[in-house]
C-alpha cells in the first residue's frame, strides 16, 4: 500500500512498514496543505493510507465517500510509539478504502 505520513508522524516509523511504500507530506511538496486539500491531493496521487497525528480530522472533515484510509496515531512521541509499533503495523495492514482507525498508544 502507498502510505502518506503527515508532518507530525515520526519518520522512524517508516522502517517498520517495509511491506509498504511510504512518503512524507514534505517529500510530496504537500507540507503546507491542510486537511481537505491534503486528502484530495493524496487521493489524486493514489495514496491509499494517510498516517496522521491529527485526532480531530474526523470532526473537521467529511470523510464520507473518501477512498483514502486514515490511521490516527494516539501518541506521536517516538520514544513512546516505538514500543507499540506492532499496533500501528496491524492497523495499517487492516486498513480498507475509506476506513478510519485510531491506534491507542499507552503512555
Amino acid at each position: 500500500m502507498r502510505i502518506l505520513f503527515d508532518h507530525g508522524t515520526p519518520a522512524p516509523l517508516r522502517s517498520s512498514l517495509t511491506d509498504h511504500s511510504t512518503a512524507r507530506t514534505q517529500d510530496m511538496g504537500w507540507d503546507t496543505l491542510r486537511n481537505g486539500e491534503l486528502l484530495d491531493a493524496a487521493e489524486k496521487a493514489g495514496i491509499e493510507i494517510l498516517l496522521t497525528t491529527d485526532k480531530n480530522i474526523r470532526y473537521q472533515q467529511n470523510l464520507t465517500g473518501r477512498k483514502i484510509a486514515i490511521v490516527v496515531l494516539g501518541n506521536p512521541q517516538w520514544p513512546v510509539l516505538r514500543r507499540h509499533v506492532d499496533r500501528v503495523v496491524a492497523a495499517v495492514n487492516a486498513a480498507t478504502p475509506g476506513s478510519y482507525t485510531e491506534v491507542d498508544i499507552p503512555s
